[in-house]
């Protein structure tokens, strides 16, 4: 996730709710009475409903957790079986002309869950306490998701990962992964983060070393280009939690996971 875009959804309408109920009781030069307006969703009722459709609860040790038979947990298990079966025949449709099929998965909330971070910070981004978070290496599994990494790596197809996460939370994603049993081509050359610093050369349209000016979709578009043109690789699917994780072509199809929690463009 490129944290840099991230919006959260209650900072955003409380934004939007904030403008509305101003433009709804001022009047400008020329303007006696304000253009009728559209209440926003209420936030508060908007959290409940999040709640309600990840079945939130604090597990004994107060972390915030999803319920496996959430409304949520049954979106992606319904994406899951989908994938799976999709993944087996175009494993099989590419390995039989020659070709060396992939997938691509998004870290954060494709494959870990933030549920605990979005409810303790109230919805909000600080960039220090998400890196601490991160660096605890203990978020718990999308639900399926790294079973789905498992299960396209024995169907012959090539795990990448491509994650807004710096480079300097490498070990941390490692670490992580590897707890939650996507242990499936951990090293630099299957998983690509955000490296600002040094960044390569096939984003050099708009990143150079100590200067990033990449979108998300500059950057995720610009890796899965790399793994096809560079690589040699056929990507069959790419997975993301948001739309900018999967825009910009390179893959065959795109699998958008639920996220309610927040939007980066």
């Amino acid at each position: 996730m490129q944290k840099s875009l991230r919006f959260a959804a209650a900072t955003a309408a409380a934004a939007v709710a904030g403008a509305a109920l101003y433009g709804a009781g001022a009047a400008t030069a020329g303007q006696s009475t304000a253009n009728s307006t559209h209440e926003p969703y209420n936030i508060g009722v908007l959290v409940k409903d999040i709640d309600t459709y990840y079945g939130t609860t604090a597990d004994a040790n107060g972390v915030y957790q999803a319920s496996p038979t959430s409304p949520y947990a049954k979106d992606l298990a319904a994406i899951d079986r989908a994938a799976k079966k999709y993944i087996d025949q175009a494993a099989r449709k590419a390995l039989h002309k020659g070709k060396k099929p992939a997938v691509v998965f998004d870290i954060d909330d494709t494959l870990l869950l933030s549920l605990d971070y979005e409810k303790r910070y109230n919805y909000t981004y600080n960039s220090a306490t998400w890196a601490a978070y991160v660096d605890r290496a203990d978020r718990p599994e999308v639900f399926g998701s790294p079973g789905l990494v498992r299960y396209a790596a024995k169907r012959g197809v090539t795990v990448f990962y491509n994650s807004g996460l710096s480079e300097a939370q490498r070990s941390a994603a490692v670490a992580n992964l590897k707890k939650v049993g996507a242990d499936v081509n951990l090293d630099a050359g299957h998983m690509f983060l955000k490296n600002a610093a040094n960044p390569p050369s096939y984003l050099s349209g708009c990143a150079t070393p100590g200067t990033w000016t990449c979108t998300t979709v500059q950057y995720k578009a610009g890796t899965r280009r790399h793994i096809e043109r560079d690589l040699g690789y056929d990507i069959v699917a790419n997975f993301g939690d948001q739309y900018s994780d999967l825009d910009g072509g390179y893959a065959d199809r795109t699998y958008k996971l639920p996220n309610p929690t927040y939007f980066v463009g």
